[in-house]
């Protein structure tokens, strides 16, 4: 699969005033007019651009929040000035475990469900026995951050890493570090590695970075926690990670690169190359992934290949948008897919790289949500 760009214009409609209310944890989503039940979302019953209107809750992934913060959620209410998208970064975890208890109407997730979180069923907006929609809505690098004074570039590659979070290499002046950065002066000082402290899609990307490229260094598995008995320091959020590197010298952390602009950020190895990171190296990753086997059409959920892709930014991040292909009330299943439509357009991708600096999905995978998203109802 060849990596397609969108236009470069990232001109936006006029942006208008939207009030973004948190969705609290354990609420449900908010009707309006009284028209929708069960939590969902209501429609004024029209059908032409501009004429929905209506409130969507979601919650989910914090990495795509500026994207949805100040990206999609302003540009789709330009187009579609009645309808109200509250979006809260609670973490993916989170935002599943609400998406399945009826409590979102739709979500942002660093990964896809699994196939037997999926097969388990219970997902309380959906009609019964009806596939999910996932699709890539959000691309970005994650970025390996440190805060390290005097050394303004560093080189690193998946076994050092993979050590560094491990507790394995403890110190800045390791021989495993020299020896990728000959010439540059490393300090002796103990290396603080900031890892997520919530359950994050994001660690989940991190660590199968890890296994796939270092096997035998990360033995650790690859779930949505930071495995605790490691140590290291925690921090919440993407927000917190990137607060704790910023105020701890010394330190190390995995991120989305679009909160790293202030940081030290190293370059990785991929190949016989380091690569710095940036949007479009992160996208190739996606390019030349295959989709999962064993998932619906509407299920569109990309295996990556973190090593094999030359050229790429090897530690990358796919955030994916999640809703019902039919939901039980037909009035959250229209204001969904308009939504879902306006992300994956050039213009909301568009919008995602302005707000974001990510990168904007290629035609092929656009290709592919169009096609799954068509299906809600």
């Amino acid at each position: 699969m060849k990596l397609s760009r969108v236009g470069t214009s990232l001109a936006m409609t006029a942006i208008a005033a939207l009030t973004l209310a948190g969705c609290a944890g354990g609420g449900t989503p908010a009707a309006t007019d009284g028209a929708a039940t069960d939590g969902a979302a209501s429609t004024d019953g029209a059908s032409a651009g501009g004429s929905l209107s209506g409130n969507l809750e979601a919650t989910g992934a914090s990495s795509m929040e500026k994207a949805q913060v100040n990206g999609w959620v302003p540009g789709f209410q330009a187009v579609q000035p009645d309808v109200v998208v509250n979006y809260t970064a609670t973490g993916s975890g989170t935002g599943r475990e609400n998406f399945l208890a009826g409590q979102s109407h739709f979500i942002g997730s660093d990964r896809a469900y699994k196939l037997d979180e999926i097969s388990a069923g219970g997902f309380s907006l959906c009609a019964d026995g009806t596939p999910l929609v996932e699709f890539p809505a959000y691309i970005s690098p994650i970025a390996i951050a440190y805060n390290l004074p005097g050394v303004e570039s560093l080189k690193l590659d998946a076994t050092v890493i993979a050590n560094i979070f491990a507790g394995k290499i403890t110190t800045w002046n390791d021989p495993a570090i020299a020896a990728l950065n000959e010439g540059v002066e490393l300090p002796s000082s103990n290396i603080t590695a900031v890892h997520r402290g919530d359950k994050s899609g994001t660690t989940g990307n991190f660590l199968s970075y890890l296994e796939e490229a270092a096997p035998e260094a990360w033995t650790y598995g690859t779930d949505d926690t930071f495995p605790a008995e490691l140590g290291g320091e925690s921090a919440d959020k993407t927000a917190g990670v990137a607060a704790a590197i910023e105020g701890g010298e010394n330190t190390i952390g995995y991120l989305d690169a679009s909160a790293a602009s202030n940081l030290q950020v190293a370059e990785i190895k991929s190949g016989n190359d380091f690569v710095a990171y940036s949007p479009e190296a992160a996208a190739a990753v996606v390019g030349g992934s295959p989709l999962e086997e064993g998932r619906e059409k509407t299920d569109v959920v990309y295996k990556l290949d973190y090593t094999g892709v030359e050229g790429a930014y090897p530690i990358v991040l796919v955030s994916y948008l999640i809703g019902c292909s039919e939901y039980k009330d037909a009035a959250t299943g229209e204001l969904v897919k308009a939504y879902f439509e306006y992300v994956v357009s050039e213009e909301g991708q568009a919008a995602a790289v302005e707000a974001a600096q990510s990168a904007p999905i290629s035609d092929e995978v656009r290709t592919a949500a169009l096609d799954a998203i068509a299906t809600i109802k």
